[in-house]
């Protein structure tokens, strides 16, 4: 099978972002920006990427869909929401970084996420240090916001993190990033870098 057939074919099973999934129409504006960046926390742990989406769902459908609201938010609360979503290894310690998180994202940018896209002009190591000053995002937090935003977030492009390129490897695809831009078709390179996580994520049992 060629490389398109292949890429192709794994888009059919798994062309779907994790925001998708999470109920998360990803836009240029604060809202969704801040809800990929709580999705990215969650996915981040050591934690199967189903409870991660589930937990983000509940958090969303309790309202922390804002900073402001998840500021304002009780610690128990949002160790509720987590826990309704079957996130309870880390529920204590991630409600606490949501919260703090929430309150430095108010503190230094207003709430919107875009004033630190403005602020790296097309710096990728200024936005990956951007995101990783939030309480619970890594390295491999600000990869995943990285990979799902570089539809709407363009200078990230192409963005295949080593998860993704896992995944390639294992498939027999390239993995150089522009390489795979090229086989995501009308995808969008999220949606096929997501697949290949997906894909990644068949023989291993870390998080996305």
């Amino acid at each position: 099978m060629s490389a398109r057939s292949t890429a192709a074919a794994l888009l059919d099973a798994h062309g779907t972002t994790y925001a998708q999934e999470a109920g998360i129409r990803l836009r240029d504006t604060p809202q969704p920006l801040y809800q990929l960046l709580v999705l990215s926390l969650l996915l981040s742990t050591r934690i199967r990427a189903s409870v991660a989406v589930a937990a983000a769902r509940a958090l969303y459908a309790h309202g922390m869909r804002t900073p402001r609201r998840t500021a304002d938010a009780t610690w128990q609360q949002r160790v509720d929401a987590l826990g309704e979503g079957g996130y309870r290894r880390y529920d204590e310690r991630t409600a606490t970084q949501l919260g703090e998180g929430a309150t430095l994202l108010l503190e230094t940018y207003g709430g919107d996420l875009r004033r630190l896209r403005r602020r790296a002009d097309g710096d990728l190591d200024v936005l990956r240090d951007g995101l990783r000053r939030t309480p619970g995002i890594g390295p491999v937090g600000a990869d995943i916001f990285l990979r799902e935003a570089q539809d709407v977030w363009p200078e990230a492009a192409p963005y295949f993190d080593a998860k993704a390129r896992q995944g390639a490897e294992r498939l027999g695809l390239p993995t150089d990033p522009a390489a795979l831009a090229r086989l995501s078709g009308g995808h969008g390179p999220s949606v096929l870098a997501a697949a290949l996580v997906r894909a990644a994520l068949d023989r291993t049992s870390s998080g996305p």
